[in-house]
């Protein structure tokens, strides 16, 4: 009968890993707790308006956040299983690398996004508002009215040079958004 040596030190290096492993728990994506506007506003609020909409307000659904977890989770398994070996089993440092690969995934999510296109009156905010700097419920009334009668056009329909922009993703006024995706382990 064959004998096999070397089970402790395989043991050893199981008990190893597992311990490794033990230590992360979780890393969460996306826009934490601590992510506003220069106003206060939570980017978290914007982000779920955005991605689920709010029909009472006139803001249709721009699912960004939910498209992308529903193209890019099938594969997260199998990408930290990888990224985990990669690690040398460390948990954390393997959550730490998946965060940061699902963080540039929801920026490029964002980046692309081409859902339901801009009001005009959001359209002739960002031309007044390139930063959102400054705006009022005030003005946003001003542009309801402005877009209502026309105010904002020339004879021909066109927009006035002072009310024109080019920035149309509906997801990328400020930057805000973007640049506060984060992750972090727990």
């Amino acid at each position: 009968m064959a004998e096999v040596k070397g089970g402790e030190r395989l043991e050893q290096a199981l008990r190893q890993i597992r311990d490794k492993v033990r230590k992360g728990a979780e890393v969460r994506v996306g826009f934490l707790e601590n992510a506003t506007y220069p106003d206060g506003t939570k980017v978290a609020t914007v982000a779920a308006i955005n991605n689920f909409g709010a029909p009472a307000a006139g803001i249709p659904a721009r699912p960004f956040f939910s498209q992308m977890i529903a193209r890019e989770s099938p594969s997260w398994g199998e990408k930290f299983a990888e990224v985990l070996m990669q690690d040398d089993y460390d948990a954390d440092a393997a959550l730490e690398h998946m965060g940061d690969d699902i963080a540039a995934e929801l920026r490029q999510s964002i980046l692309e996004f081409s859902g339901a296109p801009l009001s005009p009156v959001t359209l002739l905010l960002r031309a007044r508002f390139p930063t959102r700097e400054g705006m009022t419920f005030a003005d946003v009334m001003q542009a309801r009215h402005d877009v209502a009668t026309g105010d904002h056009l020339k004879k021909d329909g066109t927009l006035k040079k002072k009310d024109q922009t080019q920035a149309t993703n509906p997801l990328v006024w400020s930057g805000n958004m973007l640049a506060l995706v984060d992750r972090e382990v727990k």
